[in-house]
């Protein structure tokens, strides 16, 4: 079946299953599996134990997976983080499909997580395919927006050749970046990931290969994501 979707909105069950009145339980498994990542137990074995001991659906299980890492995982993305102030004159590497649907799914009404390590990520899947919906283009624009001021010194942006419509968004992300007067560049790649790790600038990403792998990086869908009026943004850290 063809995806028919016009906006990068939240899933039908999202406002069931992560509704103020379920967030306590969804808190406390988040801590209990804080505990057993930070005493090394396996990730996966640990999230099946904390599903199943709070009884957590499917996309429950999925948010925790993708927000809790152990302390030390939080200690060492945090001391290779970059501020806003710190961008001045870099180049920054922006992991092109991460840090726009995350931007898209905030201006769409879905569900955005902010996560133990820094950064801000959602429950969104592109299962190999990106389509444009209504939000991209404003999406796009916030991104420009929030850069403008920071004085950079270049904007690459990476985008995996294997997902597909990779070609029509880099056309887009250049004609939006010329309107702007951003100047990007995009770079259609096989492997955006390892581009990402091998460019030298710093990483705009949330994904936990990126940030790990390379030797510095910003939380750019964070900061634009959080300044979005209305964006549904559930902390499953802080009541």
């Amino acid at each position: 079946m063809p995806d028919r979707r016009r906006h990068r909105s939240a899933a039908p069950q999202d406002r069931e299953l992560f509704a103020p009145e379920r967030l306590a339980v969804l808190r406390e498994a988040a801590a209990d599996l804080v505990w057993l990542l930070n005493r090394d137990y396996p990730s996966r074995a640990s999230l099946k134990l904390v599903g199943d001991r709070h009884e957590l659906r499917a996309r429950q299980r999925e948010s925790l997976a993708r927000t809790v890492c152990s302390d030390a995982d939080r200690e060492r993305r945090a001391g290779s983080r970059l501020s806003r102030s710190e961008l001045k004159d870099e180049r920054l590497a922006i992991d092109g499909f991460n840090v726009l649907t995350t931007v898209e799914s905030a201006f769409g009404g879905g569900l955005v997580l902010p996560a133990r390590d820094g950064t801000l990520r959602d429950l969104a899947s592109l299962h190999g395919t990106w389509r444009r919906v209504e939000e991209t283009p404003r999406a796009l624009e916030a991104i420009a927006a929030h850069l403008a001021p920071l004085g950079l010194d270049e904007v690459r942006w990476y985008l995996d050749a294997p997902v597909s419509n990779s070609g029509r968004l880099a056309a887009l992300v250049r004609e939006v970046g010329e309107a702007c007067g951003a100047g990007w560049s995009v770079e259609v790649v096989k492997d955006a990931d390892a581009a990402l790790v091998d460019d030298g600038g710093v990483a705009a990403s949330a994904d936990r290969r990126v940030i790990d792998g390379c030797g510095r990086w910003y939380s750019l869908a964070r900061e634009v994501a959080g300044g979005i009026e209305g964006a549904w943004i559930v902390d499953l850290f802080t009541a």
